[in-house]
């Protein structure tokens, strides 16, 4: 496999050199997202939505005024904290260490990936778990009203840390199965997962699995897709759910070859070519009411692409979805289904006329400059639609969003809309070429030590927008985990680059 030639990093070596790559919430005085609430699951408990600090049960907040600490909001029950730490407390140093880089609050290219507490916290974590002698533990530096302690944390015996080459080590695959395992109990009885996230990213995860019941689920799940989808259909943010369709349904039919679902896939094809924005009589009138900035000039104007809904309302097509539905036809057409070349290509144009000369993405089909970057959820969408493109020549544009990606890996759990779809598109779209696809994972190792919970499952972290978090994040943020881990695999029409350098 070509990615084994990479040199391998060190667990220390590996958080040192994502320096840059440390996330940044914004948040604002109006207490978000710090006061934000899932009224139910596994995080009801929880009084806000908080940093979670690994498997040591920890949830913390960034505050403004002690920009050098990390202020405990909650510690998990059952959790290696409980009894030592409590709401209130400050964490001031981790691992022997005292913090001493501020955090910066707020979203651009120059708050993306400071260093600060978080992951100088990540570094204790994973330095600790590394440690081969005995049970890991970890030494905390808290302040307690005036009262300064150093409590250490016996960590589960389980616990251990990635290895040198993560995300292709031993530690990643046994994770990935449990996760798995994990997402197949949480599979609901009509085969969905919850929303056209979970049903993008859990069903992908287990279907590269080689065990019957993950496959079983993934199945289970293109049928929910199959029933759910027709050639009209006048859902409110429709388009979001045909795009999950075209990919799962797509990816299932050609892994077990089940020709019953290619009925299915071309009433998605009708359904997508029928909301793609092509003419300025699909444009709703409102939209010179409600968005008069966004009413289109001239019939080119965000052709090709595709908004929330059917046509052109509110702000228009947008990047992500385009670059998903894109994707969606690719994959149909490898199923041996027809799909009409000047409609692929319009969706292409739509995505190169809001990518900058160095790869990265903009909103809509205008670039944002030649050399700004931001969240890269578009991007990593775009790539790995030209990567699957029936088009030869549009290899060279999925290599350049790579490139752009692996060049700025700061943002990488911080995309815009859903942060956790932005990171699964990212991670996907960078392993076009699996060399940047380690660059982007590696730089942001810290995250998947934090993100990890004690109960084994994953948490959707505070980011830039603050965007979906609820009663099933924690289901969404392990989903997405999950499906990232199995990239490697290679065992997916999209993932297949992985397979050939095997």
């Amino acid at each position: 496999m070509r990615m084994r030639r990479l040199l391998p990093l060190t667990a220390a070596a590996a958080l040192a050199s994502a320096a840059s790559a440390a996330p940044q919430v914004h948040y604002h005085p109006s207490g978000q997202p710090w006061s934000q609430r899932a009224r139910s699951g596994p995080d009801a408990e929880c009084p806000g939505w908080f940093y979670n600090l690994g498997i040591t049960g920890i949830r913390v907040r960034l505050v403004e005024d002690a920009p050098t600490v990390l202020r405990v909001g909650h510690v998990l029950s059952g959790s290696p904290a409980e009894g030592r730490l409590q709401p209130g407390d400050d964490i001031v140093g981790a691992g022997g260490q005292a913090f001493q880089t501020p955090h910066r609050n707020g979203y651009g290219m120059d708050v993306f990936g400071p260093k600060g507490p978080i992951e100088d916290f990540a570094k204790a974590l994973d330095a600790a778990l590394s440690d081969p002698k005995g049970r890991p533990r970890l030494t905390l530096e808290v302040r307690r009203g005036e009262e300064t302690f150093t409590p250490t944390l016996a960590l589960p015996r389980r616990a251990a840390t990635f290895g040198d080459d993560f995300p292709f080590d031993d530690r990643s695959a046994a994770l990935l199965e449990r996760l798995r395992d994990h997402l197949a109990e949480q599979q609901r009885d009509d085969g969905s997962f919850g929303n056209p996230v979970h049903d993008t990213f859990a069903p992908l995860a287990l279907l590269g699995s080689k065990k019957a019941a993950h496959r079983k689920a993934a199945l289970e799940n293109a049928r929910y897709h199959a029933r759910t989808t027709s050639r009209e259909d006048d859902r409110w943010l429709v388009n979001w759910h045909y795009t999950s369709a075209a990919l799962v349904l797509s990816e299932v039919q050609l892994a077990t070859g089940d020709r019953k679902l290619l009925p299915e896939l071309e009433e998605v094809r009708d359904f997508l070519l029928g909301t793609q924005y092509l003419d300025l009589s699909q444009v709703n009138p409102k939209v010179k009411e409600s968005h008069p900035d966004s009413y289109p000039k001239n019939g080119d104007q965000q052709h090709g692409g595709w908004g929330h809904n059917p046509g052109f309302e509110g702000y228009g097509p947008i990047a992500m979805i385009t670059g998903q539905a894109a994707l969606g036809l690719a994959m149909i057409e490898r199923c041996g289904i027809d799909v009409p070349d000047d409609r692929q290509r319009a969706a292409y144009a739509f995505l190169k006329r809001g990518t900058g000369r160095n790869g990265y993405l903009w909103y809509g089909d205008s670039a944002a400059g030649d050399r700004n970057w931001a969240d890269m959820g578009r991007t990593g969408t775009s790539a790995i639609a030209h990567w699957m493109s029936p088009f030869d020549e549009d290899r060279s544009q999925a290599r350049l969003h790579a490139a752009v990606m692996s060049e700025h890996p700061e943002s990488f759990p911080d995309t815009h809309g859903s942060p956790l779809m932005g990171m699964g598109f990212s991670a996907l779209g960078a392993s076009v070429d699996p060399e940047r696809f380690a660059e982007v994972i590696r730089a942001n190792r810290w995250w998947f030590v934090l993100a990890e919970c004690p109960d084994g499952t994953f948490h959707y972290q505070p980011n830039r927008d603050n965007a979906g978090y609820g009663s099933d994040a924690r289901l969404l943020a392990t989903a997405v985990t999950a499906f990232i881990l199995s990239i490697p695999e290679g065992r997916l029409e999209v993932t297949g680059q992985f397979a050939a350098g095997k």
